[in-house]
């Protein structure tokens, strides 16, 4: 049975007091939730602070990308190294996000899926496709082009420390969900390239969440699909009264 793993990504969103504030209202609602994997992904500001909140809970640290180099001259990034140093277990990489908008390629995912392997992080991988891709036909397309590009050179052992997170990007912040249907058979078709590329044990081993205006009203019915091994929350991760429900709401599949 895969474990359920709840990640809230807040992305640039909440300065250092308001993420304590939020990280403590999560810890008060959630303490005691341990059958499903749970992770808070704040800006890299608020990384160190959290870190120490989350010691002994049950709630595990991510950040929000990586260089692929430990150190060096690359102003303004953050290595596996920090990362690692500051207490981060999880970490995403290729958002849909930094790909549109920061030049992210498959090959600079597969670099940074790497280097956080090399350094024990877990990585959140990241693949999905834009809605005139879908609508045209290329989905399944554009999501094999990015696991395969993502994965290569990875061996299946590795390979089992990585969530996969499809994110259908018409779907991420628009309101918009991808229907339990639609959202299923995309995971089992990225199941399916898994075991082509590994084999069947990687293929039902591996994890995928599903992303994409995840909220309290929809988790359950995502949640209940075979394939769907949790969810990568946007926005609804900022609030108290929302995460937790979404949380809560996975407990069935993560009992």
């Amino acid at each position: 049975m895969r474990r359920v793993i709840i990640a809230g990504n807040w992305k640039m969103n909440k300065t250092i007091s308001e993420s304590i504030e939020l990280v403590n209202g999560l810890k008060r609602e959630l303490f005691g939730v341990e059958s499903i994997d749970i992770v808070l992904i704040p800006p890299y500001t608020a990384l160190s602070g959290i870190s120490d909140m989350l010691t002994d809970s049950n709630i595990e640290l991510g950040a929000q990308d990586l260089h692929w180099e430990e150190k060096g001259a690359f102003t303004g990034e953050v290595s596996p190294v920090m990362l690692k140093d500051v207490g981060v277990k999880y970490v995403v990489i290729g958002h849909s996000e930094r790909r549109t908008y920061f030049g992210e390629t498959n090959e600079t995912v597969n670099k940074k899926v790497k280097a956080a392997l090399r350094e024990g992080l877990l990585p959140i991988m990241c693949i999905g496709e834009h809605l005139e891709e879908r609508e045209a036909g290329k989905a399944f397309d554009v999501i094999e082009d990015h696991l395969r590009g993502g994965l290569k050179g990875i061996a299946g052992e590795d390979a089992l420390k990585i969530v996969i997170a499809y994110e259908p990007v018409w779907a991420i912040g628009t309101g918009k969900t991808a229907t339990p249907e639609q959202a299923e058979e995309a995971h089992k078709y990225i199941r399916g390239l898994l075991a082509k590329i590994y084999d069947k044990t990687v293929a039902e081993g591996l994890r995928i969440q599903y992303g994409g205006s995840v909220k309290p009203e929809n988790i359950k019915e995502l949640i209940n699909e075979p394939d769907i091994d949790g969810a990568l929350v946007g926005g609804a991760s900022l609030k108290v009264e929302q995460f937790v429900p979404i949380v809560k709401g996975s407990l069935k599949k993560g009992a």
